[in-house]
């Protein structure tokens, strides 16, 4: 484990036990602010969420314990791969072809293209550190970009903000990192296009199905890289890449924290029924499914909601708690600390320095966990 790490923990690990709103917190090398996270909005919400059924319900037996939770979880799961759609097995094929090599002062970054779905082919940026202080093996990472028509150069540090290039950053901070563009940019002129041509090679697929099995593939590719730890994988991604964390986090377990920025979690928030996303049938009354089940289904491991809600354009924020709220039970289950919750930055649709910070410390606490 990185030396930076270790310290990490062993800072966090000297806190005391909290105690907010009646949750109680065991800081085992947790971080500091965890609490913070995970207490309600001063003001309930106004914002309607939609249906949310209860998660620890089988019928009319409640669920009071972590065996029961598994055989719930693993019926919600199939529920929501059946919405979803099919999607073919993932080719076998690890290997990528290095199309370029970039020498910066600390790190290299290099653009491969490797198979995704079978016989189709998808361009990625792998970062990592030469730091010499980044010794042994390290923690990997699949930074998801946001909408944008430069993909994964912004996310990579190669264009845009620097506070959307969250692959170089947190390449700098120790982790090995992919960063894969996404199918509405892969050999197409629009999203529309792009829509169009996936959907003629899967017509009983939503394109949130083709999202989450190209980030899947993400992990593999980055796994099948020397020197990676596979216990420590994490996944961040900014308003469309959020979306997508919120599906890899919950849909694979080989990552172990995640944060999800400005995606927005209610079906509500944001436009969801957008033919990328889930499609118009989430809006038709008696649609059961809500996001409040993809946030249960990665319990126990991290996963932060970032939100900049009283600012422009925001997708995230209070309107998120009552989701949240609704998978703490779940998560506590495991008897573990239930590392979830809610950052509210109050600065719209943006990722600020300071909680760039929250970002990097949750993802250096929680992806060896």
């Amino acid at each position: 484990m990185p030396s930076h790490f270790c310290r990490r923990f062993l800072l966090t690990g000297c806190a005391w036990l909290l105690c907010v709103h009646g949750i109680t917190i065991a800081n085992d090398g947790d971080v500091a602010w965890l609490a913070e996270v995970q207490r309600p909005p001063a003001s309930p919400p106004k914002f309607d969420v939609g249906t949310m059924q209860p998660l620890l319900l089988d019928g009319d037996q409640k669920i009071v314990d972590l065996a029961g939770w598994q055989k719930q979880r693993a019926k919600l799961r199939a529920e929501w791969l059946k919405f979803l759609g099919p999607m073919p097995d993932a080719p076998a094929n690890n290997e990528t072809t290095l199309l370029k090599d970039v020498s910066l002062p600390d790190c290299t970054r290099q653009l491969v293209r490797y198979e995704c779905e079978p016989g189709l082919f998808v361009e990625a940026y792998l970062l990592r550190s030469t730091d010499s202080k980044f010794t042994g093996l390290r923690p990997g990472l699949v930074a998801l970009h946001q909408t944008t028509n430069t993909t994964i150069d912004e996310t990579a540090g190669i264009s845009g903000p620097d506070s959307l290039q969250l692959g170089l950053k947190l390449a700098r901070r120790g982790f090995v990192v992919i960063c894969p563009r996404c199918f509405l940019w892969q050999n197409a002129t629009s999203l529309q296009a792009a829509v169009k041509q996936f959907q003629e090679r899967h017509p009983r697929t939503l394109g949130m199905h083709k999202m989450l099995y190209d980030a899947r593939r993400a992990v593999d590719i980055l796994l099948a890289q020397p020197g990676i730890d596979p216990q420590q994988v994490a996944a961040v991604g900014h308003s469309l890449g959020a979306k997508e964390v919120l599906y890899l986090a919950a849909f694979d377990e080989r990552i172990k924290a995640a944060v999800a920025s400005e995606g927005g979690v209610a079906l509500r928030s944001t436009n969801w029924d957008a033919p990328w996303y889930l499609g118009p049938s989430i809006r038709e009354a008696g649609f059961a499914r809500n996001h409040h089940e993809l946030v249960a289904l990665t319990a126990p491991r991290a996963l932060l909601i970032l939100g900049g809600e009283s600012g422009s354009g925001a997708a995230d924020g209070d309107r998120s708690w009552p989701l949240i709220e609704a998978a703490i039970p779940v998560y506590q289950l495991s008897g573990k600390p239930a590392r979830v919750g809610l950052l509210n930055h109050h600065q719209g649709h943006s990722i600020s320095p300071e909680s760039f910070e929250r970002i990097a410390e949750w993802l250096e606490a929680y992806t060896s966990k």
